[in-house]
């Protein structure tokens, strides 16, 4: 797709026309509604169509398979992410009202990070088509490594902090409790960090390693740079809300690893497929169509099976309390009873 300079500003006025408006909505502290979240997250989405949609209209309909297929993906990555957002969150104790703050300035801390890597994603594309065969590993290590984490059946309850983000916190000293939306304030003459100031840290520097997993993923979709950048723009807008929204949900979608793992290795087997197509060999090549159904069909599988799973898991939970009440009480419970 052919970009020129003007559409790239147009484009990154817009977007930041929109990130004012969630600064706008969120710039208050207050606990967001599930009425709230649900009807800012289908705004966001319905902005996300019309512009794939917009792409069609204007004949670029190859850049709208993209981006619809970038934009699912990176959706759906983020969702995967929002579990992380879920553990730091909790290991802080972040307020309810200030928890949409924090994931403001993270979305914003992920758009800027995003920007730089795929910006040295594309230069290095144009460079050398080898780094194709780079991707494509990774994209497929990923995967395998996510179905041993999810086959572990290992569930993560908190977050640890890495070495970098603890010797911050040693330099600078951490207040004892927070003080509304300030990161640093006054202490004996000393300057320290807030709780939030480190709750934000955290977040960046996990911002991090999600765009390392999923640049490569949507450069296996597409290596248009303008696509690559709409579409994890699009896919970050409306996160915030998306927490929000589904965040009692989250424990209910057991199965989201496996088809992540799924369309990450999916992808990374296109990406090598596409690399040997480049040079010379000949493979087959697999199209966005087709790319999109296995995408949007793993996702839907997944969700009903998660569903299901933990329906059923959840009933079994309920049947042995059922049966540990109607069991009355243990020997020490009747021994302490009677004493």
């Amino acid at each position: 797709m052919d970009v020129s300079w003007t559409v790239w500003v147009l484009t990154i006025l817009g977007l930041s026309a929109l990130i004012a408006v969630d600064f706008f909505i969120g710039r208050k502290p207050h606990d967001v509604s599930t009425k709230e979240a649900g009807i800012w997250t289908i705004v966001w989405i319905a902005l996300a169509v019309l512009f794939g949609a917009g792409l069609a209209i204007l004949g670029e309909g190859k850049a709208s398979g993209e981006f619809f297929a970038g934009f699912i993906t990176e959706k759906s990555l983020s969702v995967d992410n929002l579990f992380v957002f879920v553990l730091i969150m909790a290991k802080f104790a972040v307020p309810s009202q200030l928890q949409q703050r924090v994931l403001l300035i993270g979305v914003l801390i992920a758009l800027v990070l995003r920007a730089i890597f795929i910006a040295a994603g594309a230069a290095v594309i144009a460079n050398f088509s080898w780094v194709f065969y780079i991707f494509g590993a990774f994209l497929i290590y990923t995967a395998w490594k996510l179905i041993q984490e999810a086959r572990a059946d290992e569930e993560e309850d908190d977050f640890e902090e890495n070495r970098l983000l603890k010797s911050i916190e040693h330099r600078f000293g951490v207040a004892d409790k927070y003080h509304g939306t300030k990161l640093f304030i006054r202490n004996n003459g000393k300057r320290i960090m807030t709780p939030l100031m480190v709750v934000m840290l955290a977040i960046g520097m996990t911002d991090v390693l999600f765009a390392v997993d999923s640049i490569p993923a949507i450069f296996g979709l597409t290596q248009d740079p303008y696509i690559v950048f709409t579409a994890n723009a699009f896919a970050l807008m409306g996160l915030r809300q998306l927490y929000f929204l589904i965040g009692g949900l989250l424990k209910k979608l057991v199965h989201l690893s496996y088809g992540l793992s799924v369309i990450l290795g999916f992808i990374g087997v296109k990406l090598v497929l596409h690399a040997l197509h480049e040079n010379g060999v000949h493979v087959p090549v697999v199209s966005i169509p087709f790319s999109l159904a296995v995408i949007c069909g793993v996702l839907v599988i997944t969700t009903i099976t998660s569903l299901i799973a933990s329906k059923k898991q959840a009933a079994a939970e309920a049947e042995k309390d059922a049966k540990a009440e109607s069991a009355g009480p243990s020997d020490e419970e009747s021994k302490s009873l009677n004493s």
